[in-house]
């Protein structure tokens, strides 16, 4: 377990910026104590300051993983965001897509949002950037990217693409040997 690099940091928040905007700061500035991301094993962690110093004792060979994991970094050096991020993201959202009780399941499938499952959007979203799902009832379900913005979300077909699937929460059952 190390502290990311200046060009690995660089990277993990221009992903998270695509999501949540300049609240990048939030993420480190919090008042409950210091936060840090740490990397182990090629995957980015968000842990508190006294969690990580209690986890030196442990061996490196020993430790699976420490905090919430954001997401890890390819052989190829990109960042992919994982779905256990979706808790740090969600409350701070810049855009946000909300979707239908019927259309729910389907997106937690792992498929993409149509007009017609489109409960809300956020005004003056625009296409292609990263959004934050939710529920109707408010509890975040995953994230992806606006395929239209705002305004041509309201001229479209309802058989049309308006979010682009990146992550759910159902990834949790379908993948749960990838995550940890």
């Amino acid at each position: 377990m190390r502290p990311l690099t200046e060009e690995e940091t660089k990277i993990v928040f221009e992903k998270l910026a695509k999501y949540i905007g300049e609240n990048v700061k939030l993420l480190i500035d919090r008042p409950d104590g210091n936060y840090c991301f740490r990397l182990h094993d090629n995957r980015v962690y968000y842990v508190s300051e006294l969690i990580m110093r209690k986890a030196t004792n442990i061996a490196r060979d020993n430790l699976i993983c420490i905090g919430t994991c954001v997401g890890k970094f390819t052989q190829t050096q990109k960042f992919k965001l994982h779905v256990t991020a979706l808790d740090l993201m969600a409350p701070y959202a810049k855009y946000k897509i909300w979707v239908k009780p019927g259309a729910e399941q389907t997106y937690l499938y792992g498929n993409h949002i149509t007009k017609s499952g489109l409960g809300r959007i956020t005004e003056n979203t625009p296409q292609y950037q990263g959004v934050v799902v939710f529920s109707m009832s408010d509890a975040p379900l995953g994230f992806g990217a606006t395929a239209r913005s705002t305004q041509d979300c309201r001229k479209a077909n309802p058989t049309d693409i308006v979010c682009f699937h990146q992550a759910d929460i159902g990834e949790y059952l379908r993948s749960e040997d990838t995550l940890t």
